[in-house]
């Protein structure tokens, strides 16, 4: 058994190659994916247990919350907690805390993968894409750095009503991006959407992509489409696909990573 564990979502990428980084940093790591149900459960043999998952609808993405609660962890192993997020932190953070009880936490803005709702380059603070990347690198030293140590911080993650309203009502939102989702004569059946999805949501019929209706939105099927062949009505026609340069389709599909 590895010494440590990172379980992560990622959608655009971003917060898997964080956990890479910060995996890098810290050697002997094993990265658990949590775009669906973790491949492993038992972490209780893990010396520390960190958890990298981006902010959705003001909250944690779909699964994620419930995938947390299935991990057993030893309560002396050293915990933290990573949100990348556009603008806001949000209750991920506050949700996860609640759960495993974390000893550090931090959050980050970065580009996102919200093309149904504004342009990846709106962060806040504004930033290039290069701009992003170095301070996303520049995190993950320093988080490392503070896990190594075992840093623990005083203050809890901050709980926000407004954001955990919004997190809430977000599946119904997903309902509605979901139904407003359409492949276009782009498409060449190639399958990557229907592997990327953590759902199982998108099928090849006919030689052609085929949308279902369980999306939780975390939009890889469009961000990493080699045809820009999906789209979420006519509003994601014209923006700009994005995902991390430093990431590839197949690593999200991986259950497992490990890191020396």
């Amino acid at each position: 058994m590895s010494e440590n564990i990172i379980y992560c979502y990622s959608g655009s990428g971003n917060c898997l190659d964080m956990a890479k980084k910060i995996a890098a940093e810290l050697g002997d790591t094993d990265i658990c994916l949590m775009r669906s149900a973790p491949e492993i459960t038992d972490a209780t043999g893990y010396k520390r247990v960190g958890f990298i998952a981006p902010c959705y609808g003001g909250g944690l993405p779909g699964g994620v919350e419930d995938h947390i609660r299935s991990v057993k962890i030893n309560p002396s192993s050293y915990k933290f907690g990573i949100i990348q997020y556009a603008g806001y932190k949000g209750c991920g953070l506050h949700k996860i805390d609640k759960i495993v009880g974390l000893d550090y936490w931090t959050g980050m803005s970065n580009h996102c993968s919200a093309i149904w709702l504004m342009p990846h380059y709106l962060t806040m603070p504004p930033t290039s894409l290069k701009g992003a990347q170095e301070r996303s690198d520049k995190t993950a030293k320093y988080v490392a750095a503070c896990v190594k140590a075992k840093v623990v911080k005083d203050k809890k993650p901050p709980k926000n009503v407004i954001f955990a309203l919004e997190s809430k009502g977000m599946a119904d939102i997903n309902k509605k991006i979901n139904a407003a989702m359409n492949v276009n004569d782009k498409c060449v059946g190639c399958g990557q959407c229907a592997k990327l999805c953590p759902k199982g949501n998108i099928k090849i019929v006919d030689g052609k992509s085929t949308i279902g209706t369980d999306c939780i939105g975390c939009m890889a099927c469009i961000e990493y489409c080699p045809n820009e062949a999906i789209n979420v009505g006519k509003i994601t026609v014209k923006r700009a696909r994005f995902h991390n340069a430093n990431v590839k389709a197949a690593d999200l599909m991986e259950k497992v990573i490990h890191i020396d």
